[in-house]
């Protein structure tokens, strides 16, 4: 969950009552996902139901749902977009699904505990993963259209949401970052990378956020840009942590990075260069939304926490 960060909140919001509205939040955010499981996984084999339901309803920080309900509360929106927020979950949980895959970085801890396919076997995690991204498709809609949204709205916020988890987005993101195992990469490559792999679910989160409180052009166009900064900011703080943190403390395995051989930011920038890089993306993304009105202390919170959380 969202923690306490190392800066200031602005004056008109103290710390710790966007903390408690977070807690609020990731609490009707978790109550959205059972929902999901006892929704939409009825027709699913049995084993395939419950790898989603576990991959779901672990500990995480739920920060993209989060993300997409402070972008919805800052672009207007007063209805309760729980179970949209839940939908970018369900296409998170995915993403960490297959990622852990031995196909894929082979990873056993995820979150704490065992990994998916540790548990139920790589043919149920993989099968799982293929279901989510769709599921979450239905799940999207539906919540759009309970929230009153019109049906262009509607199509839109799937079309967000479906670009971030495909070729252009995450998988092709995975792709490219699978490809470049073993490489020394450029710092244009890397976050060309980045940019898809880990930031266009994030820019999505932004953007359906806004789209569901019928923000205007340019207002989705500057949470988009914000979701874009906060994205790479995102990677880069991560890749600090798996060289600086414990796996207890990241709750999966420390060094990763350096045993897949990976290009990282730390590796190219060092660690103070990288977080240096991060910090200006976070500002830069701030700006972008100061520029419209819609720098919240919300949104401001949940960019400095992305460079400074220790998880």
């Amino acid at each position: 969950m969202l923690g306490t960060p190392t800066a200031p909140m602005p004056a008109i919001q103290t710390a710790e009552e966007t903390i408690r509205r977070f807690a609020e939040q990731r609490t009707r955010v978790d109550a959205a996902l059972l929902g999901f499981c006892d929704r939409y996984l009825g027709a699913l084999e049995p084993v395939v139901a419950e790898a989603i339901r576990y991959s779901l309803l672990g500990e995480g920080k739920r920060l993209r749902p989060i993300l997409v309900l402070a972008a919805y509360e800052a672009a207007g929106g007063t209805g309760d977009a729980s179970v949209l927020a839940a939908a970018v979950e369900v296409v998170h949980a995915y993403s960490l699904v297959h990622d852990d895959l031995p196909c894929m970085d082979d990873d056993d801890v995820r979150r704490g505990r065992p990994t998916v396919h540790r548990v139920y076997g790589v043919p149920a995690a993989t099968a799982a993963g293929l279901a989510m991204v769709p599921l979450a498709a239905r799940c999207a809609l539906d919540a759009a259209a309970a929230l009153g949204l019109d049906e262009p709205t509607c199509g839109a916020i799937v079309r967000e949401l479906m670009r971030a988890s495909g070729a252009g987005g995450m998988i092709g993101g995975q792709q490219l970052d699978l490809e470049g195992e073993g490489e020394a990469l450029s710092l244009e490559r890397l976050q060309r990378i980045h940019r898809a792999k880990t930031g266009a679910l994030i820019v999505a989160a932004a953007a359906i956020g806004g789209l569901a409180a019928g923000a205007p052009e340019e207002r989705v166009h500057a949470l988009r840009r914000f979701g874009e900064d906060v994205g790479l900011a995102f990677q880069i703080a991560d890749d600090v942590l798996d060289v600086t943190a414990t796996t207890d403390q990241l709750g999966k395995t420390a060094g990763r990075d350096l045993e897949l051989k990976k290009s990282t930011y730390p590796a190219l920038l060092g660690i103070e260069g990288a977080m240096d890089r991060a910090n200006a993306l976070i500002q830069d993304g701030c700006g972008a939304l100061g520029a419209v009105g819609l720098l919240t202390p919300a949104l401001d919170y949940i960019a400095r926490f992305t460079v400074q959380r220790r998880s």
